[in-house]
């Protein structure tokens, strides 16, 4: 049963007429429940003698899931702060050239963090899609679905958090960073082809 007293204050925050958190906030708990579900099915496969075959497979799946969703979850609080970063800078003072410049690196620096934020939340999305793959097709049967399902959040949060990335690029005057992080942003957005596969694989068995 979900826990609403630990749940509701993140959801009312999110729903509050507040910039922050926001998507990318929320992006970053999708793919952090994502990976707790990967986490749920190799905990109900390890130590079965029935699964014996693939024990080390899901230990190991395990131990990645985990760091995964301490990550994720560490995310959603970092892209709150990367915002807000954003929002204090454009509130620096431009009386004078001096400020007007310094508020200038000081607004592109935060802009850059809030790009870096999500598109890390991105990367750690996509890794989730390739575990839920693993533990579909090797993990207890009876979990199938939940598998599925961690695809599902996982891809869900990976599309969220590549918004949050292309919003803030056309910000950036920096052409080498902005290139970079669209062409890694465009190799990690591949991955949502895997999770339609997950679930497409997923709903044959059930």
């Amino acid at each position: 049963m979900t826990d609403q007293h630990t749940t509701q204050p993140f959801l009312d925050n999110l729903a509050a007429g507040t910039a922050s958190p926001g998507g990318g906030s929320a992006a970053a708990i999708a793919g952090a429940m994502g990976a707790a579900l990967v986490s749920m099915v190799c905990n109900l496969t390890i130590g079965k003698e029935k699964f014996a075959d693939v024990e080390a497979q899901m230990q190991s799946g395990l131990e990645k899931s985990e760091d995964l969703r301490v990550e994720l979850t560490q995310l959603s609080t970092d892209d709150s702060e990367a915002f807000n970063q954003v929002m204090a800078a454009f509130r620096l003072p431009k009386n004078t050239e001096e400020e007007k410049a310094a508020r200038r690196e000081a607004i592109q620096a935060a802009t850059k963090q809030a790009t870096l934020t999500p598109l890390a939340t991105a990367r750690a999305c996509a890794a989730v899609i390739e575990l839920c793959q693993q533990v579909a097709e090797m993990g207890n049967p009876n979990a199938i679905s939940d598998a599925g399902a961690g695809a599902a959040c996982a891809q869900a949060g990976l599309q969220a958090a590549s918004l949050n990335v292309l919003i803030n690029l056309p910000s950036i005057k920096d052409e080498q960073f902005v290139s970079t992080c669209q062409t890694e942003l465009d190799e990690i957005l591949n991955k949502l082809s895997l999770a339609d596969d997950v679930f497409a694989r997923v709903k044959s068995k059930l």
